[in-house]
């Protein structure tokens, strides 16, 4: 009667399945942590600019200072669409990392598999 080594069996599970998941679940949480940074980053510029431009807005009292007001607008504007430019590079940055890394992840895995199927194979 042959005997099992359970120590083995457990550890060919743990190289196989989870271990493999666990290095995934760990780029899935730093992908997300970064994402979600980016993104309160980028609402609070968006929001300190807003508070910023009703502060503008309450100060104006005359002609003069609305057309300056007005005038200051076209730059917010430009500084925005530059600013969400950025913060959507920022995503697709993110998103490209997270793509490349968890497809080596996968290679690596399927390789790491293949590698322990066929020394299996060999002591069977």
């Amino acid at each position: 009667m042959r005997t099992f080594n359970t120590n083995e069996m457990t550890q060919q599970f743990d190289n196989l399945f989870m271990a493999p998941a666990r290095a995934y679940m760990s780029l899935s949480i730093d992908y997300s942590e970064k994402l979600l940074n980016a993104q309160l980053d980028a609402n609070k510029a968006y929001v300190d600019t807003g508070i910023a431009q009703m502060r503008q807005l309450m100060s104006v009292k005359d002609a003069e200072s609305l057309r300056s007001y007005m005038e200051g607008q076209q730059k917010v504007a430009k500084e925005l669409a530059e600013r969400v430019k950025g913060d959507a590079d920022k995503v697709v940055s993110l998103q490209q990392d997270f793509l490349q890394k968890s497809q080596k992840l996968t290679e690596d895995n399927v390789k790491q598999a293949q590698a322990t199927a066929s020394k299996m194979s060999k002591t069977a």
